[in-house]
């Protein structure tokens, strides 16, 4: 059976529809500039390749441009989404099956992995993929060889493998849930994708851009930004990054009014901050509301660290610059669960932004 070609799988399109400029990936902060540096280096490389980042960073755009710019270019580029994929379908999404491996296998299904032939392999959050998989990945890196469900022997597949993440995989190894030994195959060479509250001198750019494109592409006039809501812009954390400030001047694109933004703005550090409800009719304690509002803020802060860190305590910690002891006190004066599998059967403490 023929290996199947780029048209059956993935091109290399970027989401909007075309790639935008280098200028406008790599903008002008040091950061994006040695990453370039670092991604023009390995490019050519059959090396492995691990992009890590926030959700929103722009981790595709990258994995499509090392493709682009490697040996394998006209080779298929295949993404995949393992988050996106239940956990008991993505062993035949990635290495497919034979005839009669399970009920409903009436014919044979090539895997992700053998789609990308003398190509790219992209596995976006690899951090999903269970152990059992990742055994079978670590196989594919060993020796370029996989298996399909129910077949008898391995396949030879030439193909360069590019992972992204939004965790941090050492904690995930800590933890018990990521391979070290497979960790140290897919990390041969690390790309860090700055959040966009490191880059903010790239804001500007990045506006201009999305709204001329979006501009053209639904045929409006949207007018550039007034240097107040510009402002604002370069003063917002960003906590879904490059995705969210497009989202936004997409919406502004298309209703006419920079209210839309504004607004939503505001709602998002309102949602962020402690907002408290005081009563005008009576005396106010500022010290009394001062302290709620510090308790709050703290608790919001840890739960976030918390969060980030996939409930590792001692990681937290170390990130929040206390001690341990001290995290636990303030965990439980907090009210916040002492664990993340405590926390999983007691209701959603706060909410935060999907990710990719």
């Amino acid at each position: 059976m023929p290996i199947p070609t780029t048209s059956s799988v993935s091109s290399l399109v970027h989401p909007l529809g075309e790639f935008p400029p280098d200028s406008i990936v790599f903008g002008k902060s040091e950061a994006m500039q040695s990453l370039r540096s670092r991604m023009d280096k390995v490019a050519s490389a059959n090396v492995p390749v691990l992009i890590n980042g926030e959700s929103g960073t722009g981790k595709d755009i990258v994995a499509r441009m090392i493709h682009g710019l490697s040996p394998w270019k006209s080779g298929p580029f295949v993404k995949v989404n393992c988050p996106a994929i239940p956990g008991t379908l993505l062993e035949s999404e990635l290495f497919g099956y034979e005839k009669g491996a399970f009920t409903g296998a009436y014919g044979m299904k090539p895997g992700r992995v053998e789609m990308a032939h003398r190509g790219t392999l992209f596995l976006d959050e690899i951090s999903e993929l269970d152990l059992a998989l990742q055994s079978k990945l670590l196989q594919l890196l060993q020796d370029g060889q996989f298996c399909r469900i129910g077949a008898q022997e391995d396949k030879k597949v030439e193909v360069r493998i590019v992972c992204a993440t939004n965790r941090q995989l050492d904690v995930e190894i800590e933890n018990g849930t990521f391979r070290q030994d497979l960790y140290y195959r897919i990390n041969v060479v690390n790309l860090r994708m700055p959040p966009l509250r490191e880059r903010r001198g790239d804001i500007d750019a990045l506006v201009q851009y999305f709204l001329e494109y979006y501009n053209r592409k639904y045929n409006c006039r949207a007018r550039m930004l007034s240097s107040e809501l510009m402002g604002t812009l370069q003063k917002y954390h960003w906590p879904g990054n490059i995705r969210e400030l497009e989202n936004l001047i997409k919406r502004y694109v298309i209703l006419g009014s920079e209210d839309v933004i504004s607004n939503d703005l505001v709602t998002r550090d309102e949602q962020e901050f402690f907002n408290p409800d005081i009563n005008l009719d009576g005396p106010i304690s500022l010290k009394a509301l001062t302290r709620k509002a510090t308790r709050e803020l703290e608790r919001k802060i840890i739960l976030k660290v918390l969060q980030a860190h996939h409930w590792n305590r001692k990681q937290a910690a170390r990130t929040l610059s206390i001690s341990y002891r001290a995290l636990l006190y303030k965990i439980r004066d907090a009210g916040l669960p002492p664990n993340r599998s405590t926390r999983r059967r007691e209701a959603p403490v706060g909410a935060g932004i999907a990710a990719d």
